[in-house]
């Protein structure tokens, strides 16, 4: 009986810590491997060719404030990473606005896509943008004190810049530690600033500026309907594939060969490739997918060549890289009988 009672007190006691890890929120974010999204049922083109054989798919993260529960499941789950809070939402930011920003990224990356699809399908569309404005700063953000809430950004380096994804590439483009000149518009009065830049852990050698960004901008007239329909899926990073799918349907025939290709990446007006965050689990998400081929931005490309295991990777910088390889895949995918492509 009296071992029985022990073993009884013993188990209350494991049963109040699980209980405790459970309920107690930690300030740590879960990165885990989201969902494969096939595109074509997301994106309707007026128009649109019908007889597309392949796939293209989105790929997503999924985010979760960790317990201590699921901290400890995180740190021992190999497809699993731990950020601090800080690192994912810039302090003092509640999670809906933080949401509304990440929606305000989604909106920008569909109509970029709009825009650089129809001006490679041969119609005139411009833009009409003030520039990204400054939302919110991460921790140790070496912007801080230096920007502000509300700042226009309207040149990175003397390059001029319309849109978000403009000043985040040409920002990625400098090393780690670099100074980069910005030129801002704050309450009507254009200055210049000088910001050292640092890496985050989800961009592990990547420069960063530690700010959210989004653009202000019209939306412009299109000479093509396009309805791109995401729900609840936000940020940037699937702007690359949406222009893909698009061209797909503007055009006759299918780029993808008849494949299934599944990718990741930010694109701007001069259709440069963006880096983004995340990638690692994305190549999961897409290998679960049963993707052949994963289009990844050549400086994640390190990162994507340790979570690949049965799926081919596509590293890239610009649009013309990905259609040259989807030029080549098609050429491949159409050789008759007995032909043999050499390695």
């Amino acid at each position: 009986m009296v071992n029985a009672g022990r073993l009884f007190k013993v188990l209350l006691v494991i049963l109040a810590l699980l209980v405790i890890a459970f309920f107690y929120q930690t300030d740590y974010v879960l990165i885990k491997p989201g969902a494969a999204e096939e595109l074509r049922p997301l994106i309707t083109v007026e128009g649109a060719d019908p007889g597309d054989t392949g796939k293209l798919y989105l790929v997503t993260v999924t985010q979760q404030r960790a317990n201590l529960l699921f901290a400890l499941y995180g740190i021992l789950h190999p497809h699993i990473e731990l950020r601090l809070l800080g690192e994912v939402i810039p302090r003092g930011m509640s999670r809906e606005e933080y949401r509304e920003l990440l929606n305000s990224m989604m909106e920008e990356s569909k109509m970029l896509a709009k825009l650089i699809a129809l001006r490679r399908a041969g119609y005139q569309v411009e833009m009409i943008s003030e520039g990204p404005v400054v939302e919110g700063f991460l921790d140790n953000s070496p912007s801080r004190g230096i920007l502000q809430k509300g700042d226009i950004i309207t040149a990175v380096d003397g390059i001029s810049v319309s849109t978000a994804s403009e000043a985040i590439i040409l920002v990625q483009n400098r090393s780690v530690g670099e100074t980069v000149r910005l030129t801002i518009k704050r309450e009507e009065i254009t200055r210049d600033v000088e910001v050292s830049t640092r890496e985050y852990p989800d961009n592990p050698g990547i420069p960063a500026l530690g700010i959210y960004i989004r653009t202000e901008h019209g939306e412009p007239v299109l000479p093509v309907d396009i309805e791109i329909e995401t729900g609840k899926i936000g940020g940037p990073s699937a702007g690359l594939m949406f222009v893909l799918e698009i061209l797909n349907q503007l055009t006759p025939g299918d780029i993808t060969g008849g494949r299934i290709i599944a990718g990741t990446g930010t694109i701007d007006t001069n259709e440069r490739v963006g880096r983004i965050g995340g990638v690692f689990q994305k190549v999961i998400s897409a290998e679960r997918a049963g993707a052949e081929f994963f289009i990844v931005p050549e400086g994640n490309y390190a990162e994507a060549r340790k979570a690949a295991r049965n799926i081919e990777l596509v590293p890239v910088s610009t649009l013309q890289d990905v259609l040259d390889f989807l030029e080549g895949l098609s050429t491949s995918s159409a050789a008759p009988p007995g032909y043999c492509l050499a390695a």
